[in-house]
């Protein structure tokens, strides 16, 4: 156990921190998860607004420093993939 003072404010404010960067994440998979659900169902219009908002919420988490921003820049390249691949398939 930290015995400083500042020590154990770092404490204090690491797991603000983590808190916070948990809420990011969090949100970050489930907007995916919305996307990837709507590319299931087969639905264009919804899995391009989909990726919009993924993409929006993927660029948001890298800017506030909880993913970084080649993270960021693969995992929306991934999904670019899938949306690619998908409008292909259904034309």
């Amino acid at each position: 156990m930290a015995h400083s003072a500042s020590a154990k404010k770092r404490i204090r404010q690491s797991e603000k921190a983590r808190l916070r960067n948990k809420s990011y994440k969090s949100r970050m998979k489930t907007y995916i998860k919305k996307f990837l659900t709507s590319l299931e169902q087969e639905n264009k219009e919804a899995a391009v607004e989909a990726y919009k908002m993924a993409a929006k919420i993927i660029d948001r988490t890298a800017s506030k420093g909880v993913i970084h921003k080649n993270a960021a820049a693969r995992r929306k390249s991934r999904l670019s993939k899938k949306l690619k691949v998908f409008t292909v398939e259904n034309q």
